[in-house]
């Protein structure tokens, strides 16, 4: 076969990150998962949360969909916003949206050619443009009082970015940061295909499949967006560490499927790159939860505890067989230590 379309396959069966592997165990297992989607019901009502939708202007010209909930009368509580990670959208919250509503102040955005924001550059498609969004989030729509800022996977990159370029926010306008299923570097994206392929050739075969695929990005998205049962399977196992409702799965994959290729191609280079441990010190002046899933296979728990190791003040939360989409598949524990880090930084700043 030729090279080239060898590696286009291996990447085709991808839903663009790193689920070539999950063919396979697809093929073996399409019955199961179909009777399984067949008789589920949707115990929650996922993207149903909504408030006036919002525009925030970045330093580039990009206009960002955000909403605000505002709190059930009068609060001294900081603002809390919320940044999503890769592939997905502020709807990825819907968990601690439904539990900190009323409560307090909260802010959702949709990142850069991300849900219902307006698509970027590819120039600009980059951590450090993120942290440059995320400064204008807070500019416009939480431009006086504390902030406490929580992110996930990408979403908690983008926060370590900010902290990289206006260290000064920490410990005066921010006053509290809860990193999610993330990392501040020494991601190595290719060894989430590991256990399928041999590491050395996904590592090479990995950052060329993507630039081959995002060529055609029209043909990648049209296979994505069928909801395919080998997409519903790879989701469940890279997303999960346990047996969720089907729901959840199906909830997760929507959104990766909404997400087109050439924005999941665009911003793939950045993660292998990533290196934001420098920055970690200014989390140390105010309240820091760090928390992981401990079968989250792709910001394993390595990180958050290498993160936690440079970051002694920080309260590190792991959550047994949880996995990536842990503010899914684990919400309770995920909105309890985020609330001791949201009480704690009242606390400090009253």
């Amino acid at each position: 076969m030729n090279p080239r379309r060898r590696i286009l396959g291996i990447a085709a069966a991808a839903t663009g990150t790193a689920v070539a592997g999950g063919v396979a165990a697809a093929l073996a297992q399409r019955r199961a998962v179909r009777r399984r989607r067949a008789g589920s019901t949707s115990p929650d009502d996922f993207g149903s949360l909504r408030s006036e939708p919002q525009i925030v202007r970045t330093t580039d010209g990009i206009q960002l969909h955000a909403e605000v909930d505002e709190p059930d009368g009068e609060t001294r509580a900081p603002t809390v916003v919320f940044v999503h990670g890769y592939a997905l959208n502020l709807d990825c919250w819907h968990f601690q949206r439904s539990h900190f509503r009323g409560a307090h102040r909260l802010v959702f955005y949709d990142q850069r050619s991300h849900g219902r924001s307006e698509r970027s550059t590819p120039d600009h498609a980059t951590i450090e443009q993120l942290g440059h969004d995320l400064h204008a989030v807070i500019e416009q729509l939480a431009p006086e009082g504390p902030v406490v800022l929580v992110g996930h996977s990408m979403g908690g990159m983008t926060i370590m970015s900010l902290a990289d370029q206006h260290p000064e926010l920490f410990g005066d306008r921010v006053v509290g940061v809860g990193l999610v299923s993330t990392t501040a570097g020494g991601l190595k994206t290719h060894r989430v295909l590991s256990p399928y392929l041999p590491d050395r050739v996904m590592r090479q075969v990995t950052p060329r499949a993507m630039a081959l695929l995002a060529r055609a990005p029209g043909l990648v998205d049209g296979a994505r967006r069928t909801g395919s049962d080998i997409g519903f399977l790879v989701t469940s196992k890279v997303a999960f560490g346990s047996d969720v409702p089907t729901p959840y799965i199906e909830f997760v994959d929507e959104m990766l499927r909404q997400t087109p290729f050439e924005v999941i191609a665009e911003f793939f280079p950045n993660f292998d790159d990533l290196d934001k441990f420098e920055v970690l010190h200014s989390f140390a002046q105010v309240p820091t939860v760090i928390v992981c899933g401990t079968e989250d296979v792709l910001t394993s728990i390595g990180h958050s505890r290498k993160m936690a190791s440079r970051l002694r003040s920080a309260d590190l939360v792991e959550v047994p067989e949880a996995g990536h989409m842990v503010i899914l598949e684990r919400s309770d524990e995920v909105n309890k230590a985020l609330a001791r880090m949201i009480e704690a930084a009242t606390a400090v700043r009253a």
